[in-house]
């Protein structure tokens, strides 16, 4: 499992604590770091789920929204506990870390909602944050895909 997989899923893991126990945002850092030992054992920890729990509290009211408008029809607290958690991870790293790529974000949480979802997890986080990726300025990836591929030089044509 790549890190920065085995991170969101241990991101995941523990939002879903933090929600489940009361959401005590106190102990946030302890919950992490015993998730990242419970499931990731002795792999190397480069911060990244912790970066990605924080963030995602940081601006969990702004996430909840969203979500709220792009499932209408699922209150927020009827979403299943794993999906919700795995939406606002993917909601996070849509609309606020600049440094995923839209993507990436929506594939890897897609994969994660596979892995640790219900049946139709999958098709629901896809649902969701492909409606809100349709809504979003297309030219957030656009720097990024002039890095991956140089342009094309331009050449007169004989039309």
């Amino acid at each position: 499992m790549a890190s920065r997989h085995l991170g969101r899923a241990v991101a995941m893991q523990s939002l879903y604590q933090w929600d489940f126990n009361g959401k005590p945002s106190a102990i946030v850092p302890a919950i992490v770091e015993m998730t990242w030992k419970e499931f990731a054992g002795t792999a190397e920890n480069d911060g990244f789920s912790l970066k990605t729990v924080e963030g995602t509290l940081d601006h969990i009211a702004e996430i909840d929204a969203l979500i709220s408008k792009y499932a209408p029809q699922w209150p927020i607290d009827q979403i299943m506990a794993v999906d919700r958690a795995i939406l606002r991870i993917g909601v996070y790293e849509l609309k606020f870390d600049h440094a995923i790529p839209a993507k990436v974000a929506i594939n890897e949480a897609i994969e994660i909602a596979k892995t640790y979802g219900g049946p139709s997890s999958g098709r629901f986080v896809n649902g969701v944050l492909g409606a809100m990726y349709k809504d979003m300025p297309q030219e957030v990836d656009a720097p990024k895909a002039k890095e991956e591929a140089p342009a094309a030089p331009t050449t007169a044509s004989a039309e």
